[in-house]
């Protein structure tokens, strides 16, 4: 199987991963992590080939992970602080690179069955917003409606299966894999911190110095130090401010919109959060057509911002 383009290009960009792709960083950290999640139990000598595409980034800051187990199973995890609905399409389109580019294309014309790895999708969320321990995003729930008798013909369906992973969620889940309920911990350090009053750069350094006092992490903390730090930060430092802007936005739309009617001041008050969130992205590095995909913005509004 045919990799080795996946491979270079996750050695190349591994100064733009997030904090949690730096933990899977090899093979037994991210089949330990595959197992904790799925259940399963492959032995720490199974094979894993990294297979990870570049792929649409928040901030400059890569958080997914894909890789193959034992030449049958290709596994998608992506880490988020914030649900997406559309997490299923954006998976489709993925899988469909990866495969693009482990199968020569030509051999698809062939009287041969060719044999693909079978797809897996993981998300593993630890937002502020209350969500359930488990739930399961379906492409289908994107379809437009048909008529009414319409007949299906054909049919396509991708789930996603998107796990909690904030503190006191999926606990045994998490404990069997080390760097994930390290993870963990330091995030929910930082949030602590920060309901505190502390400012992000004193919840972030706290959080690190606590958790290597902890002996959480040790090795990880102990290599990365300073990165760790910086990264964090500007993780955690673009998600508050995309929830801040976007109530300062629905907060000043409303109030626009009192003289318009309350139910136009609603939606001129979405818009509003969304153009704000959509600046502070832009001010941290985020690409327009990733703002577009992920604030669900027309492309054409958010290149406007840049102006």
């Amino acid at each position: 199987m045919n990799v080795e383009k996946l491979t270079k290009q996750s050695a190349n960009r591994e100064h733009k991963n997030s904090v949690f792709v730096k933990l899977f960083s090899d093979s037994d950290k991210i089949l330990r992590l595959y197992n904790a999640v799925s259940g399963n139990n492959y032995p720490q000598d199974t094979n894993i080939e990294i297979a990870t595409l570049e792929n649409a980034l928040v901030n400059d800051i890569y958080n997914d992970l894909s890789f193959i187990i034992d030449g049958k199973l290709v596994v998608m995890i992506e880490h988020q602080s914030s649900i997406n609905p559309n997490m299923p399409l954006r998976m489709l389109a993925y899988i469909v690179d990866v495969y693009d580019t482990i199968v020569d294309r030509r051999s698809a014309y062939s009287r041969k069955l060719i044999k693909i790895p079978q797809p897996e999708f993981i998300v593993l969320y630890n937002g502020k917003d209350e969500f359930p321990d488990e739930d399961t995003l379906k492409l289908s729930d994107s379809f437009m409606n048909l008529p009414k008798g319409h007949k299906l013909n054909g049919s396509l369906e991708l789930e996603v299966r998107v796990l909690n992973i904030n503190k006191g969620r999926n606990e045994e889940l998490i404990r069997n894999s080390p760097e994930l309920s390290g993870y963990v911990e330091i995030i929910n350090e930082i949030r602590k911190n920060t309901d505190s009053g502390l400012n992000l750069d004193e919840a972030v350094a706290k959080a690190v110095k606590d958790c290597a006092n902890k002996n959480i992490l040790p090795e990880f903390l102990a290599k990365y130090g300073g990165d760790v730090m910086s990264f964090l930060y500007k993780e955690w430092d673009l998600d508050e401010c995309l929830a801040v802007r976007w109530e300062e936005g629905l907060e000043k739309g409303l109030e626009k919109g009192l003289e318009k009617g309350l139910e136009k001041g609603r939606e001129e008050g979405r818009e509003e959060g969304l153009l704000s969130g959509a600046r502070e992205m832009l001010r941290f590095g985020a690409s327009p057509d990733v703002i577009s995909e992920r604030l669900n913005l027309p492309l054409e509004k958010v290149i406007a911002l840049q102006a």
